[in-house]
């Protein structure tokens, strides 16, 4: 009999307990989407970009963790036997290490907002821009994983075997450690690799790269590799490795700016002074152009042809393509017209001795 009401008490306490947890979650509920909703009104009027980045990713997280704070707040005043407070405990302290860490992860979001807000990559000349995106994009991919790191190990932590069998392991950790780097060594230089094109920047987010027969843009940098946009929209992936131990081009390094350059072969009977006022005439007309370089000079004297090389300045090499096939169009669409004699021809000149040869 005795342990029957024993049985019941405890239910009646765990009831009791259960009711004051849950209060204690209904008020955090409450008190998050009061300060979410003061925080959208305030949004709606001024439209902080901060605020309005805090709002959008932290609206979860903390609908998770601020019920959990109150049920924490009240677990004291619950009535539940020492199990049952030790077994709440214990849940809501994982909880809350969980919800933290949610809180951080998207934290690193909420950063990487403001960055982007203040440094415009899409603008022209955006070297800046793409050096500083660089090195936020691996930041923010390292943190997210020592984030996860750190909370997934204070959980562990939190039971008590767990921390005698890491214990335990820390006085093997020397002989652990050679044998995880061994095992995970091409992992590892990547990560090494990252780090080395993080701070060094061989490669930038929004790069224009020429490597493996293809010209395409830096598109994403990861932890462990780079995605390319090809011209044609193709993804070419390459390992971190690659950008530190082959050599490859890259057209944005310094600034992006770049010269275009165009070749015309044509017959030694061309005008030249005539072909170079009508490229004068088609890269000043052209809105491509950016005003800083442009010239037309003879490079080569070739055994049936002359070797013309055009060379302009412009913005971007998505521009300075353009411009290429611009100046390139036009130029022999006026040698067409206007001077057919100079396009290439295959000269054979007719001696005496070939003409007597046929007469007889």
């Amino acid at each position: 009999m005795n342990r029957v009401s024993k049985f019941i008490s405890e239910l009646d306490q765990l009831a009791l307990g259960l009711l004051i947890l849950g209060i204690g979650v209904v008020v955090g509920i409450v008190v998050k989407f009061v300060v979410f909703w003061l925080l959208n009104l305030y949004n709606r009027k001024a439209n902080p970009q901060l605020m309005a980045s805090l709002t959008r990713h932290l609206d979860r997280p903390l609908t998770f963790f601020i019920p959990l704070l109150f049920a924490a707040f009240v677990l004291n005043s619950a009535p539940f036997t020492p199990e049952q407070h030790q077994f709440f405990r214990r849940i809501i302290e994982i909880l809350n290490i969980a919800g933290f860490g949610w809180i951080l992860l998207h934290l690193v979001y909420v950063v990487q907002d403001m960055v982007r807000l203040k440094y415009n990559i899409t603008k022209e000349d955006n070297y800046r821009e793409r050096r500083l995106i660089t090195q936020l994009q691996f930041i923010k991919k390292l943190s997210i994983v020592l984030i996860i790191f750190i909370s997934v190990s204070l959980i562990l932590l939190t039971f008590e075997p767990v921390r005698k069998l890491g214990t335990g392991m820390l006085t093997s950790a020397g002989i652990a450690g050679v044998i995880v780097g061994f095992a995970a060594q091409r992992s590892l230089s990547n990560l090494l690799a990252g780090l080395q094109i993080a701070f060094t920047q061989p490669i930038r987010i929004d790069d224009v790269l020429v490597l493996e027969g293809e010209f395409g843009r830096v598109e994403e940098i990861t932890l462990t590799y780079v995605v390319l946009r090809i011209w044609d929209n193709r993804r070419l992936v390459l390992p971190l490795n690659y950008f530190i131990e082959k050599p490859f081009q890259n057209w944005t390094r310094t600034g992006s700016d770049i010269l275009a350059t165009v070749y015309l072969y044509l017959d030694y009977t061309a005008p030249i002074a005539k072909i170079r006022k009508e490229f004068e005439r088609i890269v000043e007309a052209s809105p491509l152009w950016d005003r800083k370089v442009q010239n037309l000079q003879v490079t080569d004297a070739k055994e049936k042809t002359l070797e013309l090389r055009m060379m302009v300045s412009a913005p971007g090499s998505a521009t300075a393509w353009d411009l290429r096939c611009h100046i390139r169009e036009n130029l022999i669409t006026y040698i067409q017209e206007h001077c057919p004699e100079a396009l290439p021809k295959v000269r054979a000149e007719l001696g005496p001795e070939t003409i007597w040869g046929r007469s007889q």
